[in-house]
């Protein structure tokens, strides 16, 4: 009877070494599987500098004539699922995960093979220039951002940018970055590739506006403008340039949400018919940015995250009512109702002076997902049924506050000179930026 062979590996930047694996794996047997895997899976694992999208890979593993099937890899207890799927005999690995996968050992022979000396990924990707990086702000988001870099290999913060020297001088020393400037001309014009700003609202779109007219890619904090026209204006200056504009909304990006998104599109829930995700916190200090009309707000604040979920499951909105309580002008919550095609309907809750639970509910014809609080940062969801024993739990931990995760997607973008993310499309930014458009100028089309 033929022996089959499974093993699996992110093979990036393909090699000698993972030339070499391969063919000693096939040795062990007459059928080899080989399996890739996702970029989702990977990011779950924490790595981050993955500098080859999935088909590239795929395509050269698919390309070795000794290899007799590659599968993808999308989750940690695939391994064991795929060993009892296709009745495998041995599961080889390199041996720099020795021991790591003994509990195979219960479902097949394991076999650790030694790696090929001085040469891996991690030294090709090393080879490759970084990009470098600058900020456009200094507060508080810029601080966590700033950190967040330094945990995705080929991103280098190489300047910062702020009106106030004194924050300059104080951001560069904490984050031991080499360059800052109080004048924005002087900075775009310096050796960097890519621009995120971190600066108020208001600002997003002059200051956007120069960066892309400078050559440069950009990552923006939402909301990227507050009117549609200037969204638009923004996604053709890009495009016409061959340059990346991805808004920087952390949640469209990390791997829990986007295996998420995988479940629902295969039909578990049924066709979803109501999403409801409420994000709410309580800023007391009436002095902050959040307080100050007319830019700040509940709305302006966090309403991005609620409804990039509504949208991402329902589709563009055909009617919207806002049910807002204030204070000085100011939304300090709102609830946003919106109906969708086929009179779906999504409901978003956001508030800074105003608290509740934290979690989103997706309702579909088959069963329903809860996101526990705070659904936004998602590392675990429930998919659940009428029948209370019947259940599924997905948990995708990771380090940092997600900040990463969307920092590693605009640097493959760069890498990969692709211009719009899978994950967070410029149309997926524009149906967020008309209901909050609405809001603010009634300007909704």
């Amino acid at each position: 009877m033929a022996k089959i062979v499974i093993t699996y590996g992110t093979f990036d930047l393909f090699h000698i070494g993972h030339l070499n694996i391969l063919k000693r794996a096939k040795e062990f047997g007459d059928h080899l599987i080989v399996g890739v895997t996702s970029e989702i899976y990977d990011r779950s694992r924490g790595k981050l500098n993955v500098v080859q999208d999935l088909e590239t890979r795929l395509n050269a593993i698919k390309k070795l004539d000794f290899v007799d099937k590659v599968i993808v890899e999308t989750h940690k207890n695939q391994k064991i699922e795929d060993i009892k799927h296709y009745k495998v005999d041995r599961f080889v690995i390199g041996d720099d995960w020795i021991g790591k996968f003994d509990y195979l050992k219960d479902f097949c022979e394991v076999i650790y093979l030694p790696r090929t000396k001085d040469i891996s990924s991690t030294q090709l990707r090393k080879s490759i220039d970084s990009i470098k990086l600058g900020i456009i702000g200094t507060g508080r988001i810029a601080h966590r951002f700033a950190t967040e870099c330094s945990f995705v290999e080929g991103i280098e913060v190489h300047s910062v940018y702020s009106r106030d020297m004194k924050n300059v001088k104080s951001f560069i020393q904490n984050h031991d970055i080499l360059y800052g400037f109080d004048n924005l001309d002087s900075f775009l014009k310096s050796d960097i590739d890519a621009v995120y700003i971190a600066s108020p609202h208001e600002n997003h779109y002059e200051q956007s506006k120069k960066v892309l007219h400078n050559k440069k890619h950009l990552l923006c904090e939402k909301p990227i403008t507050l009117k549609v026209k200037e969204v638009e204006e923004l996604v053709e200056l890009a495009l016409e340039n061959n340059l990346i504009l991805l808004e920087a909304v952390k949640t469209a990006f990390l791997p829990a949400f986007n295996k998420l998104l995988d479940e629902i599109k295969s039909g578990i829930i049924g066709d979803v018919i109501e999403v409801k995700a409420t994000f709410t916190k309580l800023i007391e200090d009436r002095t902050l940015r959040e307080w100050q009309s007319p830019f700040g707000g509940a709305t302006n604040e966090l309403s991005t995250y609620p409804l990039l979920l509504a949208t991402k499951l329902l589709g563009d909105v055909e009617d919207i009512v806002f049910y807002t309580q204030k204070d000085n002008n100011v939304d300090l919550s709102n609830t946003i109702i919106c109906k969708h095609k086929d009179n779906k309907v999504s409901i978003s809750t956001v508030g800074i002076g105003m608290k509740s639970e934290g979690e989103a509910v997706i309702s579909g014809t088959k069963g329903y997902i809860v996101i526990p609080a705070p659904w936004w940062l998602t590392r675990e969801f429930k998919i659940k049924f009428e029948d209370i024993h019947k259940e599924y739990n997905f948990n995708y931990e990771f380090e940092g506050d997600g900040l990463r995760y969307e920092i590693s997607e605009f640097k493959s973008l760069i890498n990969r000179k692709n211009l719009i993310s899978n994950m967070y499309s410029h149309n997926d930014m524009l149906k967020i930026n008309k209901i909050i458009a609405k809001f603010n100028e009634k300007d909704f089309k």
